[in-house]
């Protein structure tokens, strides 16, 4: 080949594979070294040198620290075999490399690829000089891409893995979407506005804290954008996923109100000894505040860093009525200590039998043998009222069991018209009472329809 014309194409490799051209240079006087080890039959590593002109392309080999008269041409065919195998291998390892290196430093950016195939659920997405795999769990569920299709992700991790390099990617990371609100909102990405703290199950919802270090600039007003324009952005790019931006607040109780919205929190109780916030909502904000599936409050209590339990202000009163009724029933307790208990967020014997006896003591300087008398009977307290809460739980379950059953065949028989102990009579079955029959209890009348149903 001519040695200008391998030059120009080392210069071109160079660019393309983002490889410096030194190396290359260095790279083809190695293999030919090879060649001539291999020509010679000889296994002494320092025997030949070589040096490439970067110039004119010619290749000056020694042997021993004196040239060797015999040009490379006449080296034959076996020893240009092993010169073009070494070469070929020295390139991969430097092209190699320089990718391990490159996307090393790419670690936690977003970079848009080209979706090639799918591989035992992983999607194999080409980065350009490089292709990278999206291993099932990093994928949003439900989402499908096609060959062709841009792919915007996040690289999650990059790795050497021997012949090739790693690159894993992600859509589901909660860093995805941190790193979409820094392309979308510029006061994220100039740092006007801390993403404070992120909880996020992706493909259906996502909570993230954020404050601005500017009074002037609204944090949650600036991620939304006008009439919603910068968050739409975000969602659609997640195929529809909700986000809620929360405001952030150093008051871990203002925190949790605003995690739970859009749910209207009453009260916030902290217990930090059990890392437990006790939050009471209207009966109408239950369902609201816990949310699909329990999908609300389980991103709100990650958002936090606090066990969130949710309960009624019924449930709650009743919880710290007996609380307060255990407790004091135990002698050596007072009432104000009782309070202090309340104001430590120990709403319920579940709390008190929890924290343990040690606390007890160090908090309102019980003697041992009376804390742990409260942690025991306590202890006997909530199991009691668990097993209660099991009863009423399995007694509001038949109940919605039987007016599903009730409704489901009045549709059937279209019964309409009649009393309602009347109907369910005719439902289930049992003889209706006459004006002449015995007068009995709706009780009873009902006990004996559905226990003929």
């Amino acid at each position: 080949m001519n040695p200008q014309e391998m030059l120009r194409i080392l210069d071109s490799i160079a660019r393309d594979r983002n490889i410096e051209r030194g190396v290359l240079v260095r790279d083809l006087e190695q293999a030919m070294v090879s060649a001539a080890r291999k020509f010679f039959n000889t296994l002494d590593t320092e025997e030949f040198a070589c040096r490439l002109d970067p110039l004119t392309g010619s290749f000056s080999l020694t042997r021993h620290g004196e040239p060797l008269e015999m040009p490379p041409a006449q080296f034959g065919r076996i020893a240009a075999q092993t010169f073009k195998q070494v070469m070929i291998q020295k390139f991969r390892d430097d092209e190699r490399s320089s990718i391990l290196e490159e996307f090393s430093k790419r670690m936690g950016e977003i970079v848009t690829g080209v979706a090639q195939r799918y591989e035992g659920g992983a999607l194999v997405v080409s980065l350009d000089r490089a292709e990278g795999f999206m291993p099932r769990s990093e994928q949003i569920p439900g989402e499908q891409f096609a060959a062709g299709d841009r792919v915007r992700c996040l690289i999650l991790d990059v790795r050497d893995a021997g012949s090739q390099v790693k690159i894993v990617l992600s859509r589901a990371h909660p860093d995805f979407i941190k790193k979409l609100f820094e392309v979308e909102v510029p006061e994220v990405a100039e740092k006007i506005i801390e993403v404070k703290a992120m909880a996020r199950e992706a493909g259906y919802r996502t909570k993230i804290a954020v404050a601005s270090i500017d009074s002037k600039v609204d944090a949650v007003g600036a991620c939304v954008g006008v009439r919603g324009s910068r968050i739409k952005n975000i969602v659609d790019e997640l195929n529809g996923e909700k986000i809620d931006i929360v405001r952030w607040n150093e008051s871990s109780q203002i925190l949790i109100q605003n995690a739970l919205k859009p749910a209207e929190v009453q009260e916030v109780s902290l217990c930090f000894e059990l890392g437990r916030a006790t939050v009471v909502v209207r009966d109408d904000q239950l369902s609201l505040a816990i949310g699909k599936r329990g999908q609300n409050v389980r991103l709100a209590a990650r958002l936090t860093g606090w066990d969130v339990d949710i309960l009624t202000p019924e449930e709650f009163t009743k919880g710290v009525e007996t609380m307060y009724a255990t407790v004091q029933g135990v002698q050596g307790v007072t009432e104000q200590m009782a309070d202090k208990l309340a104001a430590l967020g120990m709403v319920s014997v579940f709390d008190i039998e929890e924290v343990g006896a040690e606390c007890l003591v160090n908090e309102l300087e019980l003697d041992p043998a009376i804390a742990a008398n409260v942690v025991e009977t306590c202890a006997v307290k909530a199991k009691e009222v668990a097993e209660q809460q099991q009863r009423d739980k399995e007694a509001k379950e038949r109940k919605a069991q039987e007016e599903a059953l009730l409704a489901r065949r009045a549709l059937e028989t279209g019964t309409t018209g009649e009393s309602g102990e009347a109907a369910a009579a005719a439902i289930l079955g049992a003889p209706s009472s006459s004006p002449n029959s015995p007068d009995t209890s709706s009780d009873a009348r009902a006990a004996d329809i559905l226990g003929q149903g």
